[in-house]
């Protein structure tokens, strides 16, 4: 079965009360939780964060490439293992990624194999980290904040789950492009701040910024 479709019979089999992020680690595989990676992604590429969702959505991610890095079964903090996702808000989160991930396994093939080999498994998952970390920082007013280090966490995990180097090397790319926007974003902020605040702030202050 494609995991397009797993995705769309797992929507469909959630139960009424819904489901606490720890059950639906739980139900799911390294496969799945590779899967989740991608789903949990796609909020973000939407030009404004979800209240209440964004941050346990994050951090979940990077668990999953924290265990992937580790090659070590995912562990959950149990603030993040108890949030509980309603079935309704659920099933519509995976009924969109059974939709994203349709059209991505008509791209998504094996090939670049030394990019996913077992020795690349850990820089790969190293990757997904430091994209689930960006995805995080508080900067979501900003365009493209959220959406560039998505597309890094979406092609990371498609490339891991479909042993495609391409997507691998795609993801990486992303999070370079995130990498260097927020270092831009920091220096523009810097420069905007010494230029309007800098007469009022402490010389240690400036001197540190400068």
């Amino acid at each position: 079965m494609s995991l397009s479709k797993r995705l769309a019979n797992f929507a469909d089999q959630l139960p009424e009360a819904g489901l606490s992020v720890g059950e639906l680690v739980k139900q799911l595989g390294r496969e799945g939780l590779l899967l989740l990676c991608v789903v949990l992604s796609l909020p973000f590429l939407l030009p404004v964060s979800i209240p209440g969702v964004s941050t346990v959505f994050g951090l979940l991610i990077l668990f999953i490439g924290i265990a992937e890095t580790l090659r070590i079964p995912i562990w959950l903090p149990s603030k993040v293992a108890q949030y509980t996702l309603t079935r309704e808000r659920l099933s519509d989160i995976l009924k969109l990624g059974a939709n994203w991930v349709q059209r991505l396994e008509k791209l998504a093939r094996p090939r670049m194999a030394w990019l996913t080999s077992t020795s690349m498994a850990r820089f790969n998952g190293a990757m997904l980290v430091f994209g689930a970390a960006m995805l995080m920082m508080p900067l979501a007013i900003i365009p493209f904040s959220n959406t560039l280090p998505a597309l890094a966490c979406i092609f990371l995990a498609v490339g891991m789950l479909s042993k495609d180097g391409l997507c691998i090397m795609l993801g990486c790319l992303f999070n370079l492009a995130s990498a260097l926007y927020f270092g831009l974003i920091f220096v523009l902020g810097t420069a905007v701040v010494l230029k309007y605040l800098g007469p009022y702030l402490p010389s240690w202050a400036t001197g540190f910024m400068g």
